[in-house]
């Protein structure tokens, strides 16, 4: 059990906990939320005595064993296997020592080394790397041929292999594609000791983990649910907390009214004394503050004649090696598509050929003439002028363009004026991808192609770039680990594996029970026979393009007819010598009326087929 009373914290004079505490049982497993700056991680730090509490108890039991992937793997000439192995540092030192102990001490060596399974480490270590994207023949290489966020990993195998009484993770799939994600979510579910695990990752919080932490106001809050049931309890807190307030208000200004008009009278003053007396002895709640809105205003582009990219036999790679052949791809605007496959099987790859950041090497690549492509991938925050403001970031871009504007440009992203005139480098990540948004989507892309794009994003934040995504009128190729996001944004999936790009005849649902159940390639569309019975999925996908296309259709009339309205609200229109203008309005309006009624029985047609489809 891990017991935080009353502790009280607090950095350069800024206190981050007040008399907060919280009990964590043994064995579960805890989601830590709170907005970004709040003091999760600092939380961590003081549980593992890495600082020095101003008041207040954290107790854990003894000798209890704390683990947490504080850094990356040195580039060592270590092979990753051995890097893991040695973590469990107990199994490492018992190892050793039974090389050269002797006599009674080696029967204790070799008892204990029993004890802790010491001999299907080597087995397990490997699974975990396995899990982590790491296939077997790799397990020999050096840390050392590896970048920084593949050695991530190998320090995140480490310290589930050396398996903690208690686990504390920061962020841990930031620097792993869906595959790992999805495996360490399982992992985790099964993990025998408790783990407290920070994330803004919505399914993980939801699969991963039994309860969650909330970190507000310098208080902590622990919640017996998932993060879906915490939200909602949170909310009816909110609500009651609202309530109670807005009441106890009401009563202090009733009270306060009789105050104020029988003060001065005599025949009253004991009653108004009275009730004086009882708004000072009031105990008032606080009225909880409005969460900050989370924003990204996309710029909506113009309307292109589909297809807007088509690819026949095409291939790609960098120099004279072919990372991808055989694609047969095409993408309209209206596409949603998310690209699914493990880490170097080419998703980067594909998503620079489509950026036309990579050529085609073979076959042929139709694009629209008037085709704009907004690319982000993760590491273009990192590109970032560290020296330079937000607002000198987007002069360079827009050098003729007012500077009230371009503020504008930047509050739609999130970025209000005191981070505008803020060097880059001082920035949070997640503020830094925010910007690199922005910059992706000035030219008002038909094509948004978004890798990685939440990595920095708080929940608030992920939601905030759904609700854009789903408002974005152009197409949009999708690579994250962020599950919740793909299931919300995606109507399409693409498989990337085996050198090829293949649409995945199934949901991402069924993608991550095939993950999790064996290690076998994800099943693909099979060739269609002459004459082929059209997909269940296909059929979705067609009636989901038909939903929106109609919702389009009506969303134009409507505005044509508040524009119309406008027009119509002119006096002047009803004069005897605009009657000819006037009866031509009229017809319009009509028109349009008529136009709107046949639309919305097509969405309501379209939207039926679609439910009933989606319920076969």
């Amino acid at each position: 059990m891990l017991r935080i009373d009353k502790i009280n914290f607090s950095i350069d004079g800024r206190p981050l906990f007040e008399e907060a505490s919280a009990t964590i049982p043994e064995g579960h497993k805890v989601g830590l939320v709170g907005p970004n700056g709040a003091g999760k991680t600092t939380l961590f730090r003081l549980i593992k005595g890495e600082l020095t509490l101003d008041g207040g108890v954290i107790d854990l039991p003894s000798r209890a064993r704390i683990g947490g992937v504080s850094q990356e793997v040195p580039a060592s000439q270590t092979s990753i296997l051995d890097t893991v192995l040695e973590a469990d540092t107990e199994r490492a030192a018992l190892m050793k020592e039974a090389e050269t102990a002797d006599g009674h001490r080696m029967a204790e060596v070799q008892t204990r080394l029993a004890d802790i399974d010491a001999w299907s480490a080597e087995a397990r270590a490997s699974a975990i790397l396995k899990g982590l994207g790491f296939d077997t023949p790799e397990h020999s290489n050096p840390c050392s041929a590896y970048s920084g966020g593949w050695r991530m990993r190998v320090a995140l195998a480490g310290v589930l292999f050396a398996q903690p009484d208690l686990l504390l993770l920061d962020e841990p799939t930031n620097y792993l594609d869906l595959e790992g994600a999805l495996w360490l979510e399982s992992y985790l579910a099964k993990y025998p000791h408790t783990v407290i695990v920070i994330s803004h990752d919505r399914g993980l919080l939801n699969r991963a983990v039994t309860s969650i932490l909330h970190l507000e106001d310098r208080k902590l809050t622990y919640y017996g649910t998932p993060y879906d049931g915490f939200v909602r309890l949170r909310a009816e807190k909110r609500a009651q907390l609202a309530a109670t307030a807005k009441k106890q208000q009401d009563r202090r200004a009733h009270l306060q009214s009789f105050v104020d008009r029988f003060r001065a009278k005599a025949t009253k003053a004991k009653q108004a004394q009275a009730r004086l007396k009882m708004i000072e002895r009031m105990d008032m709640v606080t009225p909880p503050e409005e969460a900050a809105k989370r924003v990204f205003t996309f710029p909506q582009p113009d309307e292109l004649s589909p297809p807007i990219i088509n690819i026949e036999s095409g291939a790609t790679g960098y120099g004279d090696t072919i990372v991808l052949r055989r694609l047969n791809l095409r993408i309209d605007q209206d596409d949603r598509i998310a690209l699914l496959g493990k880490n170097g099987q080419g998703k980067s790859t594909l998503s620079k050929l489509l950026a036309d950041r990579l050529p085609l090497l073979e076959g042929h690549m139709g694009r629209s003439s008037k085709l704009r492509i907004g690319y982000f991938a993760q590491h273009q925050v990192d590109e970032l002028h560290l020296d330079e403001t937000p607002l000198q970031h987007l002069r360079s871009e827009r050098p003729e363009t007012q500077e009230s504007k371009l503020r504008a440009l930047l509050a739609g992203f999130g970025l209000q004026a005191a981070q505008a005139e803020t060097e880059v480098g001082r920035l949070s990540g997640g503020q830094k991808a925010r910007l690199s948004l922005l910059l992706a989507t000035l030219d008002a892309p038909h094509l948004l192609i978004l890798d990685e794009p939440t990595n920095h994003l708080d929940i608030e934040s992920r939601e905030a770039l759904m609700e854009a995504l789903t408002a974005y009128n152009g197409a949009v190729i999708l690579v994250s680990h962020d599950m919740h996001l793909l299931s919300m944004v995606a109507d399409r999936l693409w498989l990337v594996a085996d050198g090829t790009v293949k649409p995945y005849d199934d949901d991402l649902d069924a993608y991550r029970a095939l993950l999790l159940a064996k290690d076998t390639p994800p099943k693909v569309e099979k060739p269609k026979a002459e004459k082929p019975k059209r997909a269940p999925r296909e059929t979705i996908l067609d009636l989901r393009a038909e939903v929106r296309k109609c919702e389009g259709v009506i969303a134009k009339l409507e505005e044509m007819r508040t524009r119309l309205s406008e027009k119509m609200a002119d006096p002047a229109l009803y004069d005897v010598a605009h009657a000819n203008e006037l009866a031509k309005w009229n017809r319009k309006s009509a028109e349009i009326e008529e136009g709107l009624r046949r639309a919305e029985a097509l969405w309501m047609d379209a939207q039926e087929k679609l439910d009933a489809a989606a319920q076969a």
